[in-house]
């Protein structure tokens, strides 16, 4: 595969007030600074909670906004308006989009709550058809603390009696529909600084309130049972008989408690069992009138996804919108909680697979000169071909593993600074031909390249070749297919993606001639190519194939080059001593005969002695054989990994052994005395003589340096590994 590049006040606040702000993400606050040039972006906050309003300054419609945090803070949970689904993937992004775009002027407003007070947010903004608007970075101004419900008599520590009120002053009522005898929010903005103002309903005094420094206030009070009106007006007055008004309906109270202890609170439309890629159809039963807040927590317990739904007059609720199992979404125990403010249900839920290659990178984006590293899981004692792409397409570094009996995989590459290209990296992983993409940001944050794949290599004109593409979500991709001469074959093919990113296009074949074909999937200038053939036939005649060297060492690169008979299909296979097949492709010969094949690569950790490649076409076969050398032919080479935490036993080393013969090994581990620590462990070679031993660091081994001996009967050897 081919691709090609292109949001200052210092405070102190209660639980209580972060309660308040997290559950009303309605609130408008004051402006924050990070004023961008199309979307203008705020964020307030106290403690760990933050309020973030995204307003569209410019005349296109936003339709998707996206926020990630700095290095050293993490998502904990975040909240939604109306109409907006927020999805948080597994590189820590959270994905905020709506079925109605932000149009000009227009605002709309997220909570979020982090593991650290105040952060610094990243954000980006794009529009309907997901190309990027406008992007920048905000910090969080923190909220001064307010004093709410002061004693009335209580005057002597305000500062100032007049309660100014201004033309741009503006208080709203939480809930916006309240009901009588019920306890609301009211929470303003722009009033006089740090002073007193009273609260009305109609022309009842309720109670009094204080402003901060800023001018802005939030505070509880109850109507009175008694109120028999439909509408009331809501009043903020000041000493001087001026006064800000509010009128709103009272919400339905009729039966209200009798229907909450007769209705429970269910959930429907989830299995026990979920997978990547499911759609979950949410409903259930609540109480008449009441608001369902349903939120799902991922394996760490952090909230990943947010709804709010009415529940009908009869009880019911079903959300307007499914939910989506993100294909990026973490394995494991999930649960899901469904609320009405007091009372709740819980169920747990698990995402399972059934991929057979589960591999991610250590972090969502590496520095420049830094070790990229990814790990993950495969099916054990079998053979994984791990390939690193830079953003062009380019090979960086690949390699051929045996993964062990654990199945535990890791991969890693050196970087260079300014001489290896930023961008978004790929490591292609594949096994027993399943083929995984796995993506990662060298020096920014990776985006979703265009991908393309098809079902098979070769094809009858008769056939019909699906084609696999992958990309950003909703995006068109465009499909040209180059015929044997180099020319444009028909017309450009548009395909759009589903809403996970993936899509998929079934080319009809007839009337396409014999020979190698290549369709390149854009968009943008970012781009993917990928080569098929039509109407090659196996059975080639004599074929000629060899090598262009006769020696090779561990982790050189092979080329082969050959000829048979013109727009054939060929079977290449590279085999080592033990007549273990490392590697197979099918390759087509050229319009002359000729092929040539660059892919095959000698592994690291590849054994000595005679290597071959098997060329094969129907009944014809001709092999090149070629030696294999190891700069240590002797002896036993010990590998320390990466310390990793095993639930139940606790830390842990990889110890990785390749020995020059398949006898049992013995690993032990002394002090600086000489003593043994712990037991013996023993390991028994593959067939390539290599095994792994997972040591267990006892949890009361003092720091320093140890010894780790392996023995194999015929050779010793001793490395220091350093426990800190």
């Amino acid at each position: 595969m081919k691709k090609m590049a292109n949001m200052k006040k210092p405070v102190t606040s209660s639980i209580a007030l972060s309660a308040i702000i997290l559950f009303s993400v309605s609130i408008i606050f004051i402006p924050s600074n990070g004023y961008a040039e199309e979307i203008n972006v705020k964020s307030m906050g106290v403690e760990k909670t933050s309020i973030i309003t995204f307003t569209n300054d410019g005349t296109q419609d936003v339709k998707t906004l996206r926020i990630w945090l700095s290095q050293d803070a993490n998502f904990e949970s975040f909240k939604t308006e109306k109409g907006w689904i927020g999805e948080k993937n597994s590189q820590g992004v959270i994905v905020f989009s709506s079925s109605e775009s932000i149009k000009e002027n227009q605002s709309v407003k997220f909570g979020i709550k982090t593991d650290k007070p105040n952060p610094v947010i990243n954000w980006k903004g794009l529009d309907t058809t997901n190309s990027v608007i406008d992007t920048g970075v905000i910090s969080t101004t923190k909220i001064q603390k307010v004093n709410q419900n002061p004693n009335i008599e209580s005057n002597q520590n305000i500062i100032d009696t007049d309660g100014e009120i201004f033309s741009d002053s503006v208080f709203r009522i939480i809930p916006d529909k309240p009901n009588a005898g019920s306890t609301i929010r009211v929470v303003g903005e722009n009033f006089g600084v740090s002073q007193l103002f009273d609260f009305y309903i109609d022309s009842s005094r309720i109670g009094s309130f204080e402003t901060d420094n800023n001018g802005n206030f939030i505070t509880t009070m109850k109507i009175p049972d008694n109120i028999s009106k439909d509408r009331i007006d809501f009043k903020i007055k000041n000493n001087q008989g001026e006064e800000k008004i509010v009128s709103l309906r009272l919400g339905e109270n009729q039966n209200r408690i009798e229907k909450l202890e007769n209705i429970k609170i269910t959930i429907n439309g989830i299995d026990k069992i979920v997978h990547r890629g499911d759609n979950l159809e949410l409903s259930g039963t609540g109480a008449p009138g009441s608001a369902i807040i349903i939120e799902i927590k991922d394996p760490q317990q952090k909230t990943i996804n947010s709804r709010t739904q009415k529940v009908d007059g009869t009880g019911n609720w079903k959300l307007s919108e499914p939910i989506s199992i993100p294909y990026d979404a973490p394995f494991g125990k999930y649960s899901i909680i469904t609320s009405d403010g007091k009372n709740q249900n819980l169920k747990y839920w698990t995402i399972q697979t059934d991929k057979t290659i589960l591999i991610a990178p250590t972090e969502i984006m590496f520095d420049p000169g830094s070790i990229i590293k990814f790990n993950g899981t495969a099916l054990p004692n079998q053979l994984i071909e791990l390939a690193l792409e830079d953003n062009l397409g380019k090979e960086i570094t690949s390699d051929i593993l045996t993964v062990g009996e654990s199945g535990f995989v890791e991969f890693q590459y050196q970087t260079t600074e300014n001489d290896d290209l930023e961008g978004t990296w790929t490591l292609i992983a594949t096994q027993n031909k399943v083929k995984e993409f796995i993506y990662v940001g060298y020096g920014e944050m990776p985006s979703i390249p265009v991908n393309i794949e098809f079902d098979k290599t070769n094809y009858k004109s008769s056939d019909n070749a699906i084609i696999s593409l992958l990309g950003k979500p909703s995006e068109i991709l465009k499909i040209m297919i180059i015929n044997p001469s180099g020319s444009i074959s028909g017309e450009d093919i548009q395909v759009m993606l589903q809403e996970d990113g993936r899509g998929t296009y079934e080319l009809e074949l007839g009337g396409y001639s014999s020979g190698i074909y290549t369709a390149v999937a854009q968009k943008g200038n970012a781009q993917s190519s990928e080569k098929f053939s039509v109407g090659l036939q196996i059975g080639s005649g004599p074929i000629n194939a060899q090598t262009t060297q006769t020696e090779y060492s561990q982790g050189e690169r092979i080329l082969l080059i050959g000829s048979t008979n013109p727009n054939v299909l060929l079977t290449a296979a590279l085999v080592n001593p033990n007549g273990v097949e490392i590697k197979s492709l099918e390759i087509p010969s050229n319009s002359d005969g000729t092929f040539k094949v660059e892919d095959f690569k000698i592994p690291t950790n590849a054994i000595s002695g005679t290597w071959k490649i098997n060329v094969s076409s129907g009944s014809n076969i001709d092999r090149s054989q070629f030696e294999v050398i190891s700069p240590q032919e002797e002896g036993i080479i010990i590998e320390i990994g990466e310390k990793v935490e095993i639930p139940g036993f606790g830390e842990s080393v990889k110890v990785g052994i390749t020995t020059t013969q398949k006898t049992s090994v013995t690993l032990e581990v002394f002090d600086q005395k000489g003593n043994l620590i712990g037991q013996s462990l023993s390991c028994l070679p593959t067939m390539d003589f290599k095994c792994e031993i997972l040591w267990t660091i006892p949890k009361d081994l003092p720091p320093g340096t140890y010894s780790i001996t392996v023995n194999d009967s015929k050779n010793e050897v001793k490395k220091d590994i350093v426990i800190e």
